[in-house]
């Protein structure tokens, strides 16, 4: 029965790895790839000669200034979503009178709202606050569509405190500012770091809220930066790959600093 179980999830495995592997594969090989000789054999080939031209030429094309852009834009999204999310949900879970459970209610209503629903809106309340062509104008969305899912996971998390532990610092004379500063916001960690990677990847990735809320080149983010590849006959392929490898690298790393709560963060809460 063990070795049936195991052959569904080793194909899926499988699957996954020739799905993932073979884009993978072809991003860093065409990345290091002469153009030339891309255009000679193709993409596929392993290469006979590597270089580190297409990267030199990605940065020579404005990417040092996409990269600082879309790092300003994913910390500052990081930090509202944060802030605003954690003390939502701590009064959620402290606070089950009938209004608080209506505003869980709402924000879980946040879900099932597409940005692409409300790309109208958002933009008429952005100009409205001369907000337009401005990273301001694409970190205050971008948090407010993170805002529901981050509370879910903070909820769950802070509900995993046991009640015992909010009951002695409340005999010891603690307020809700001690308790929040002081037992909260310590055993809340696996929940921030969780809701700040998810945050981060959709404000780095994010192209709708670039595209639509900017216009000048001064405010270009990464994925609006790599149309600089496509020219009137063609696209730069290599050096969109090089491009593509460089805007990874620092999500790659953020995923591996915070792997492992990222994990304990997705799971908290399922066990009541």
């Amino acid at each position: 029965m063990r070795r049936r179980g195991k052959v569904p999830a080793a194909i899926a495995l499988v699957l996954w790895l020739l799905v993932v592997a073979i884009p993978v594969y072809f991003i860093v090989v065409t990345s290091l790839r002469p153009a030339d000789a891309y255009l000679s054999h193709g993409a596929l080939p392993v290469p006979t000669q590597l270089s580190l031209d297409n990267y030199g030429r990605a940065l020579r094309l404005g990417f040092s200034g996409f990269l600082r852009n879309s790092a300003i834009v994913t910390v500052a999204t990081i930090v509202l979503t944060l802030g605003a999310a954690l003390p939502a949900a701590y009064a959620i879970v402290r606070n089950r009178s009938r209004l608080v459970r209506v505003w869980l209610s709402v924000f879980l209503f946040g879900l099932a709202i597409p940005a692409q629903a409300v790309i109208v809106p958002v933009y008429l309340i952005i100009t409205r606050l001369k907000l337009y062509d401005s990273l301001t104008a694409i970190v205050l969305p971008t948090a407010a569509f993170s805002l529901p899912l981050a509370i879910v996971v903070l909820t769950s998390s802070l509900r995993d405190i046991p009640d015992e532990l909010y009951q002695s610092m409340e005999l010891d004379g603690a307020g809700n500012g001690r308790v929040f500063t002081r037992l909260v916001l310590p055993l809340s960690r696996p929940g921030l770091i969780t809701v700040g990677i998810v945050a981060g990847l959709n404000a780095w990735n994010g192209i709708l809220f670039p595209l639509v809320l900017t216009q000048s080149s001064r405010w270009r983010v990464l994925p609006l930066g790599l149309w600089n590849f496509q020219g009137q006959h063609g696209t730069d392929v290599p050096g969109l790959m090089a491009a593509v490898v460089l805007s990874a690298l620092p999500m790659l790393a953020l995923y591996l600093f915070g792997r492992r709560h990222l994990l304990r963060g997705l799971a908290a809460g399922f066990g009541r």
